[in-house]
């Protein structure tokens, strides 16, 4: 018997999004939402490189900075925050685009939710997606008013690449979501429709503190060059299989303070730009299946080290059968 999903949500999954009421409770939500406002309230512009995200082409400013953020709390700016001057076009708690990539490891009210928490080992129980997950990979993305920037078509297992594909999101709403204010939307299916074909890689290697250029021919050597940020969207899976054709119909995950989306590592979803005077705090992170179950990419950007592995969900000697 499922110990926290009902059985029809379980198998609502197979569309490989679902959302779930009341995951964390009024009370909980609002205190990662406080917590997410006093990490903008700590934040110290004067010694950052004024860091953005972007989903763009262009390649984020400061790179070591970014490449280097999966064992540390850092701070990502909305692409509309910097002037072309390099200077704030606002103040520093609504120029921030997102926080991570190491919450769910340092900061003990976010490692509350994710590692010490009964109902999301429950969760994964019943989903029998992993064998023996671990976390990574965690932000609180904040969707600034106004310029909170456009997400556009992606999938999740491109970032975290894992053979097989293993990756699973658990994304959070620490406000209410709508369609004003950037809610997910899905393309439900789409799992089937669209094989992964790319994956985000690393150009280099973890040497000390920062990342040492990592070519094995002159096809990589070019496409550093080019890239010049230490990271490329290389393709895989070259002789995958010919999906059917897809259909554009998004749907919106609309969601609750506390509400929990679920989402698949290959299905697409995006999120549009908040036009609205609302943020959107949400609070994410990713599992995957650890060895021997899947293997994580070397040349994925996000890499564990000695002091930070990858976090289990399971109590040790747990295999979810």
């Amino acid at each position: 018997m499922p110990e926290y999903l009902s059985q029809e949500q379980i198998d609502k999954e197979t569309t490989r999004y679902l959302v779930i009421p009341n995951f964390l409770d009024k009370e909980e939500a609002h205190t990662l939402l406080a917590r997410s406002k006093q990490l903008l309230d700590e934040f110290d512009i004067h010694d950052h490189p004024l860091t953005k995200f972007t989903t763009s082409d262009d390649n984020h400013v400061g790179d070591d900075y970014f490449l280097n953020s999966g064992d540390k709390i850092r701070y990502f700016l909305e692409e509309d925050a910097v002037d072309s001057n390099g200077k704030l076009t606002r103040e520093k708690q609504k120029s921030v685009n997102k926080i991570g990539h190491a919450l769910h490891e340092l900061d003990p009210a976010f490692r509350k939710v994710t590692l010490e928490n009964e109902r999301l080992r429950s969760l994964v129980r019943d989903l029998k997606f992993h064998k023996d997950p671990v976390a990574l990979q965690s932000m609180v993305i904040t969707k600034q008013t106004h310029i909170g920037g456009e997400v556009p078509e992606h999938n999740d297992s491109t970032f975290l690449y894992t053979d097989p594909p293993s990756a699973l999101g658990f994304w959070i709403a620490l406000e209410q979501c709508t369609a004003t204010n950037g809610a997910l939307s899905f393309l439900p299916g789409s799992h089937k429709t669209h094989p992964v074909t790319k994956r985000f890689v690393r150009l280099g290697e973890r040497k000390g503190t920062g990342f040492e250029p990592l070519v094995s021919s002159e096809e990589e050597q070019r496409l550093a060059e080019a890239a010049k940020g230490g990271y490329i969207l290389e393709t895989c899976n070259p002789g995958s299989v010919q999906f059917s054709a897809r259909s554009n119909s998004y749907v919106n995950a609309l969601a609750l303070l506390g509400d929990l989306v679920l989402i698949h590592g290959t299905v697409l979803h995006k999120s549009e730009r908040n036009t609205s005077p609302h943020t959107r705090f949400a609070y994410t992170f990713h599992m995957i299946e650890s060895p021997p179950h899947a293997k994580y990419d070397e040349k994925n950007w996000l890499q564990p080290t000695k002091e930070m592995p990858f976090s289990r969900i399971l109590p040790a000697g747990e295999v979810n059968a």
